[in-house]
């Protein structure tokens, strides 16, 4: 194997991935409570410090916080800080999200657009309306007053970065990420909640695409190295035919 010919291949499949999941995160950059990824890659040494090639160590969530919004809906909660909302699915799986636009159900669950509900709370039929405070604390007003119905808890996760991402937004746990710790917002050093609010995508369109104009010119980098090392190993094909068919002649 040429070990130039292999650095190169293995620089343009690395690139490939960036591409692939800078792409992913361009096309998800207006879906809320979505986060973005990032390959990872190594350096293959060889014993003496010989560069090998690259190796591609996979792609990681990157958790940073996106912006919050103004919302229209009458659920809708923001996180501003660390955690994730605990849903629950038909089976009683339980996801987490960072997508904090519910819907009131039938049932009084709150849901989200996938059909999964909020963890811990119920809004009665005949609430009239209903608040949620930065502890979490939701509260129903109705005909005859109001009341407190329960507190949304966050879970927060050691190693967030290995939480499996399933679909858009939604996560699961991994035995890499630890088990979920509830936490209470409202703490002075904790996360808050804000009702009314959506927290953005934490792609950003413009770098988006800057690091995909920098990942093309990575990969096109390493597919010239490519090129001319098969132009190279070519013209070496020519010249030995062209040394064995003299040496034939004088031979003849």
């Amino acid at each position: 194997m040429d070990l130039a010919l292999f650095a190169a291949a293995s620089g343009m499949a690395a690139q490939q991935r960036n591409l692939d999941t800078i792409a992913d995160n361009l096309a998800n950059a207006g879906v809320v409570g979505f986060k973005g990824s990032a390959q990872s890659f190594a350096e293959l040494i060889a014993p003496g410090g010989t560069g090998l090639g690259t190796l591609a160590l996979g792609s990681r969530v990157l958790f940073a916080q996106g912006k919050l919004a103004r919302s229209a809906g009458p659920f809708d909660l923001a996180i501003d800080g660390p955690g994730f909302f605990t849903l629950l699915d038909g089976h009683g799986r339980r996801l987490y999200t960072r997508d904090g636009e519910f819907s009131r159900s039938a049932d009084g669950m709150l849901r989200n657009a996938a059909d999964y509900r909020l963890a811990g709370i119920t809004i009665p039929s005949d609430a009239l309306g209903v608040t949620v405070a930065g502890d979490g604390s939701v509260r129903a007003t109705f005909t005859g007053g109001s009341r407190t119905l329960g507190r949304i808890r966050l879970a927060e996760f050691a190693a967030p970065e290995h939480l499996r991402a399933l679909d858009g937004a939604i996560f699961e746990a991994t035995p890499e990420s630890g088990k979920p710790k509830e936490v209470v917002p409202g703490s002075p050093d904790g996360p808050k909640l804000h009702f009314g609010m959506l927290e953005e995508s934490n792609v950003t369109i413009i770098d988006a695409m800057m690091q995909i104009l920098t990942a093309q010119r990575a990969y096109e980098a390493n597919a010239k190295g490519v090129h001319i090392k098969r132009q190279r190993l070519r013209a070496e094909v020519e010249v030995s035919k062209l040394s064995l068919g003299n040496g034939e002649i004088k031979r003849a």
